[in-house]
């Protein structure tokens, strides 16, 4: 029998990617004793000094999903990062797990779900966004008119023409965790101000389902922007100064200057440089 977790991946239909995961059960046992192990530093057993009680009553005192939890956490990130390498994938976000199979003494079976960023299809882009500026009122109006048009009028105009004709497909499970996050980000809003969402539902005459499905729609777009507008500045060799990103973070007041920021606002500047590239054509 291996002593080796394996993987096969699948990919499906909108983009996802499966990854099931085979760990042998000798793994899994191991993984939640080395677990039991390391709770009982923190859990006070009647009759025992702290982290002296026997594994078995430490382990009679938590929950049986929070060792198993704990263990996998152990046991999959490593096997995704070989999973990863073997089959040279390149994860746009981390897999969400799924318990399959979890029998005593037979191989567990672990599933994720993750995506890999879509292929972005440009086509001759400049062109078509030219195009669509001219042919707009914001262009063709009055000489006044077009002297003070706005810049979110023009970024506008410029977001539909990519909309429309570049090609790209988002995997449902980012348009998911997009739309997820707006939810997220509109009930610690409402929260705030003391509203509940169905209150807030009631006064819009909507349906949970239909703030659902508008969510995943504007999640779908903004993907797509972001995806196209960083492919455009990756075309047009965009570059960013890092004093360029150290004034970003200075205005936005935040004091994180990790490695990982800096790498956030890199990218925010690019898509930033690239969409006054595209205003700029006309």
């Amino acid at each position: 029998m291996s002593d080796k977790i394996t993987s096969v991946i699948a990919r499906e239909n909108g983009g996802n990617i499966q990854i099931t995961f085979t760990i042998p059960f000798d793994l899994v046992k191991r993984a939640q004793e080395e677990t039991i192990a390391e709770m009982a530093k923190d859990i006070e057993i009647p009759g025992f000094r702290k982290g002296m009680a026997p594994l078995a009553k430490v382990a009679e005192k938590i929950p049986q999903n929070r060792i198993i939890e704990h263990a996998l956490g152990h046991l999959l990130p490593p096997a995704l990062a070989e999973s990863v390498e073997k089959n040279n994938l390149k994860l746009a976000i981390y897999p969400k797990f799924e318990l399959i199979s979890g029998k005593e003494n037979e191989p567990w079976q672990i599933m994720g779900l993750t995506c890999e960023l879509p292929e972005v299809t440009l086509g001759d882009y400049k062109k078509f966004v030219q195009g669509a500026l001219r042919a707009s009122s914001i262009i063709t109006g009055p000489a006044s008119a077009k002297a003070t048009a706005g810049r979110e009028e023009k970024e506008g105009v410029v977001i539909k023409a990519l909309i429309d004709n570049v090609k790209i497909e988002i995997p449902q499970i980012l348009i998911e965790e997009e739309a997820d996050s707006r939810l997220s980000s509109l009930l610690s809003r409402l929260e705030k101000l003391g509203l509940a969402l169905e209150g807030y539902l009631a006064s819009m005459k909507k349906k949970p389902e239909d703030l659902r499905a508008e969510y995943a729609v504007q999640a779908k777009q903004a993907i797509a922007i972001d995806l196209i507008l960083s492919k455009i500045a990756v075309d047009q060799n965009m570059k960013i100064e890092p004093k360029e990103i150290d004034e970003a973070i200075k205005i936005s007041g935040s004091s994180d200057t990790s490695d990982e920021r800096k790498r956030l606002i890199e990218s925010i500047l690019k898509r930033r440089k690239a969409l006054d590239f595209l205003i700029s054509l006309v």
